[in-house]
């Protein structure tokens, strides 16, 4: 598989990697088995980098991953500062050094590939004290790197002009194209790295759903639909369950023969330039398969590329494009 530099951590990884968000909670029940069969399946399948966080599943997405990832050249980033509450003084060097000491545990490590601060609230973006806090984990050798999980444009922004930050972790998908017009190319002229998270929009672009579609009750589909436990941006992207349906099956006509849907949807952001790796989950050893396959496809047309933007401004943006 294709592999890119991760920003400053100058290591390099695979264009499709593995988002463990769905093997930790959340996307309804994954027997532990079947999750230890999707890691090992996406590191058959080529792909080098796994992302996941502490607050998944409450440490079960790490300990999974720490009990099969066992190949040094196997980048593991996972992401700290949810399973508290959300205020700007939780972000301080004691909790950091407990999260990741915590995180280093339950994955097995000397050390974390990379800790990203996960989706912390405004002012700490400006805070000095924080990235300070981050730089000493990184001189004392606990963390290699780190980067920043955002909600926003104008956060990844404010990330990236930080000297210490490796990568920006974002939402970036066929419905979700704001970070194409500063972002991308901020990051490419700051030699950070981008990991694209929700490349799916929570499962609408692989084609599978319609209006009848339900979802569990304890899967985020289904309880946090309009935000009611996180910023709503997280599931399907932000856009209106129907809405989005429909622009998905349009979509569906620009996808080449041989191809799934959300394989032609992952192909499109690794296009993208700056990105440097897309993190689809997986709930099966077959999806983690299917979506490592997407790196093998040939790059989109301009014919295709075109057809997903006409798409994205007639139904998606009035949407999402102000919000994020």
């Amino acid at each position: 598989m294709e592999t890119r530099t991760l920003g400053r951590t100058g290591r390099k990884v695979s264009v499709v990697g593995l988002g463990a968000w769905q093997i930790g909670d959340d996307w309804g029940t994954v027997q532990e088995g079947d999750a230890q069969d999707v890691v090992r399946s996406a590191l058959a399948a080529g792909i080098t980098f796994i992302d996941t966080a502490d607050v998944y599943g409450n440490g079960r997405s790490e300990r999974i991953i720490g009990s099969v990832v066992d190949d040094p050249d196997v980048f593991v980033a996972t992401k700290m500062g949810r399973r508290v509450e959300q205020r700007p003084e939780n972000y301080n060097s004691a909790n950091f050094r407990a999260w990741t000491d915590r995180s280093r545990q339950l994955l097995g490590v000397e050390a974390l590939d990379l800790v990203q601060l996960h989706c912390p609230p405004d002012p700490v973006f400006e805070d000095d004290a924080v990235f300070g806090a981050l730089d000493a984990l990184v001189a004392d050798g606990v963390v290699r790197a780190y980067g920043v999980s955002v909600e926003t444009c104008a956060q990844a922004l404010s990330a990236i002009a930080r000297d210490g930050v490796a990568s920006v972790q974002i939402i970036l998908n066929c419905f979700r194209h704001k970070p194409l017009d500063d972002v991308l190319p901020a990051a490419a002229e700051a030699g950070v790295g981008i990991i694209a998270r929700v490349p799916l929009a929570s499962g609408l672009l692989s084609g599978r759903y319609d209006e009848s579609t339900t979802f569990p009750q304890d899967d985020h589909r289904n309880f946090n639909r309009f935000g009611a436990s996180f910023d709503v941006g997280e599931t399907f992207a932000g856009v209106p369950y129907e809405v989005g349906v429909e622009a998905a099956r349009e979509l569906a006509a620009l996808v080449p023969a041989g191809a799934t849907m959300a394989q032609f949807a992952l192909r499109w952001i690794i296009d993208q330039p700056g990105v440097t790796t897309v993190i689809p989950g997986a709930r099966n050893a077959d999806q983690a398969r299917a979506n490592a396959a997407a790196a093998d496809l040939a790059p989109l047309s301009a014919d295709q590329r075109a057809g997903v933007r006409d798409v994205y401004d007639r139904l998606i943006r009035p949407h999402v494009h102000h919000r994020w």
